[in-house]
């Protein structure tokens, strides 16, 4: 049977039985933390103001996209190349998309199923696992994005620095920090007008930089290098083993690749998932962006990661520039190496406004978990407060806080701290990932549970099978993700906690919640409430797909298939 639940104020999380109930309330206190008969989060809690659904189409798949393509593939694929060889790269990105395209279409499914005002990942997981996961995850979500923010700004002006101008970081960090603030505290509308224009301009660099790559790789280069083909798998070689010799320093080479090459897609797939409570249409569009999204991650990461180990050699000495700039981009030492002169500084440009739309997307992303928590009874319900144009200013500005600490590019080099922002972010992100999994097993069960799987307005291929599978290989990458100081001569322990810190502080977030609200693992399969916000839902989104455009002219097909 269905299950509707209102329970008491403790009895949601501690577990207990609840009795049936329809969409009518009664005389009960508080049914946090599920929504009945509500059509937001914030109607139902009491603890803030609603957004608002400004955010197209275009607007949220540009969005994803903008997150997931930043200096990851336009710098930090050459440290991988040079560390590991060219075949490790190319693997470990193929590898790293099909995570992603799992934990996109778990979270997907969930979303597009319940699109309301006020959702965010921690919100699923105490309404479907339990609320001291939820609350760990959800301080887990909002400190790596609010970091990302300070990693973003610290690129921003390693980038601004490439052009030797006169003026200090400070300054450079300071306009980039503003105007990123401005973007999110105004209309959710002139963010994501701002992150689509931000991340056109990264689109159309990464696209120009696969065609120059493939024509350098077929001999179309300027100099006398000629036809390079694999020339340079063959020597100095495809692979370079990490750690020891033979098939298995081979395979270390590819696995220390694949973790490295988190960081590059490391919460993306949540940015549609944290965007589906403002946009228009949501049971159109989530499903449209997030079936889009990996075949887009496959173009620019599939094809880019190829050409970077074919136009340049994994021994190249520029590849271990200390810097994060244009002169460690494996584009642009492969284009140097061609003969091409000038595309250097229009490389350096595309990758700062990179690192503009990504630090952009992620403050969005932050705020909006403070905020989702705030509604939760998780954060201080301050956090929960909107403006007149449904923007949670109080959680945009606490979350744009944590971005500050980029000034420690001052004091220290910005590729120090760029990379061990990225480190701890990284970490962080596989943990969230473990969790949006075991949220999507729970409800699928649950729908299961109810009979209710076949009513998903959108469900992908290959579950429940691949989210186990995928749940198997990011434990061993979170479990694994340092190995590497662990080897004879290479323990270090800035780096051991920059790979492991995060894991405690989970711990003690999760394990500490749970003392003290004594709640039980996890809320029972039975008691999971599935139905709360379904009929509002089906309603406010009954015209989503009939209502969808239709194309009057090739134009408008091909502008409908890209946004």
């Amino acid at each position: 049977m269905p299950n509707h639940h209102v329970v008491g104020a403790g009895e949601a999380e501690k577990g207990y039985e609840a009795t049936q109930y329809g969409y009518d309330k009664q005389t009960i206190t508080t049914e946090e933390p599920f929504v009945h008969g509500a059509a937001t989060v914030g109607e139902a809690t009491g603890r803030g103001g609603d957004t608002h659904r400004g955010l197209k189409s275009r607007h949220i798949q540009f969005l994803a996209l903008g997150g997931a393509i930043g200096t990851g593939l336009f710098v930090g694929s050459g440290a991988i190349l040079a560390l590991v060889g060219p075949a490790p790269l190319f693997m470990a990105y193929l590898a790293m998309m099909i995570v992603v395209w799992n934990v996109m279409n778990n979270l997907a499914e969930i979303v597009t199923y319940l699109p309301m005002k006020g959702i965010t990942i921690p919100y699923f997981v105490k309404r479907f696992v339990d609320p001291s996961l939820a609350f760990a995850v959800g301080w887990n979500y909002w400190y790596a994005y609010a970091i990302l923010v300070a990693a973003e700004a610290t690129a921003g002006a390693i980038l601004l620095d490439y052009w030797e101008t006169p003026v200090h970081s400070a300054v450079w960090i300071t306009i980039f920090l503003v105007i990123i603030l401005f973007l999110n505290i105004v209309a959710v509308g002139i963010f994501g007008e701002a992150e689509f224009w931000f991340a056109s301009i990264k689109f159309i660099t990464i696209m120009g930089l696969i065609i120059v790559g493939f024509t350098i790789m077929l001999g179309g280069s300027p100099n006398s290098q000629g036809r390079l083909g694999f020339r340079y798998w063959n020597e100095p070689g495809a692979f370079k083993p990490y750690l020891t010799g033979g098939g298995g320093g081979r395979f270390l080479a590819f696995w220390t690749a694949f973790v490295r090459a988190g960081f590059a897609f490391i919460t993306s797939p949540e940015l549609i998932a944290l965007s589906a409570g403002e946009t228009i249409e949501p049971r159109r569009n989530i499903p449209k962006a997030a079936g889009r999204f990996v075949w887009r991650l496959a173009i620019f990461y599939g094809f880019g990661s190829f050409i970077i180990g074919v136009i340049v050699p994994s021994d190249d000495p520029q590849l271990l520039s200390p810097s994060s700039n244009a002169s460690a981009s494996p584009f642009v030492i492969g284009i140097q190496r061609a003969g091409i002169g000038g595309l250097n500084h229009a490389i350096n440009a595309a990758v700062l406004t990179s690192a503009w739309s990504a630090g952009n997307a992620f403050l969005f992303s932050g705020s909006r978990v403070l905020y989702g928590m705030a509604l939760n009874g998780d954060a201080p319900k301050v956090f929960g407060k909107t403006n007149r144009n449904g923007v949670p200013w109080v959680a945009v500005l606490a979350t744009w806080t944590v971005g500050l600490l980029s000034y420690l590019n001052i004091s220290s080099t910005g590729a120090q701290v760029f990379t061990w922002f990225s480190n701890i972010s990284t970490i962080s992100g596989f943990i969230a990932w473990i969790v949006v999994m075991i949220t999507y097993i729970r409800f699928r069960k649950a729908m299961i549970y109810n009979n209710m799987l076949d009513q998903l307005p959108y469900r992908t291929k290959f579950q429940p099978y691949a989210v186990w599978v995928v749940l198997v290989v990011v434990s061993l990458l979170t479990i694994t993700n340092g190995f590497g100081v662990f080897a004879n001569g290479n323990w270090d322990v800035s780096d051991f906690l920059a790979a492991y810190i995060t894991i405690p502080i989970f711990l003690v977030l999760y394990i500490g919640h749970k003392i003290w609200f004594r709640t039980p693992f996890c809320i029972k399969i039975q008691n999971v409430d599935v139905m709360s916000g379904k009929r509002e839902m089906d309603e406010l989104c009954a015209n989503d797909i009939s209502g969808a455009p239709v194309p009057k002219n090739v134009f408008q097909k091909i502008w409908f298939w890209i946004a």
